[in-house]
């Protein structure tokens, strides 16, 4: 499957969000279509950028069915959400923004444009949450 089949297959699959619902991931993270390419990983109190990189990859590879090399972009650093008004945001896409240098860094970091991960370590960073998983509600 194309990253474009995937990107168009996603944006279906994902239209409730933009009604109001969110996609949760497995961090208790919320996240929002902002375009067709383009999503973003809404904040909790005290979150790092662990935390913002596993909601991008847990929804790049359980909503996209990306594959597990294919790299994860920041669209846009981390700011004010566009789904949520009051909380920050990282957007994530799987292309580059224009112009954005997209050399690995070696630290890990919301700040930066162009700033990327493979899906699979993205998701990685999944695995360090303490907290109940998201299907422990007790809604």
């Amino acid at each position: 499957m194309s990253i474009r089949t995937c990107i168009a297959a996603a944006a279906a699959l994902i239209a409730a969000p933009s009604l109001g619902f969110a996609w949760w991931s497995m961090n208790r993270h919320e996240v929002f279509p902002v375009s067709n390419t383009v999503w973003e990983v809404v904040s909790e109190v005290g979150s790092s950028a662990a935390d913002y990189w596993c909601g991008a990859g847990d929804f790049a590879q359980r909503v996209l069915g990306t594959p597990a090399v294919q790299r994860i972009y920041i669209w846009r650093e981390i700011g004010p959400s566009v789904n949520r008004p009051g909380k920050n945001a990282v957007q994530f896409s799987l292309s580059p923004p224009a112009g954005a240098d997209t050399t690995p860094r070696l630290s890990l970091s919301v700040k930066q444009p162009g700033d990327n991960l493979a899906r699979h370590a993205a998701v990685q960073y999944c695995f360090q949450y303490e907290g109940p998983d998201i299907w422990d509600r007790g809604w």
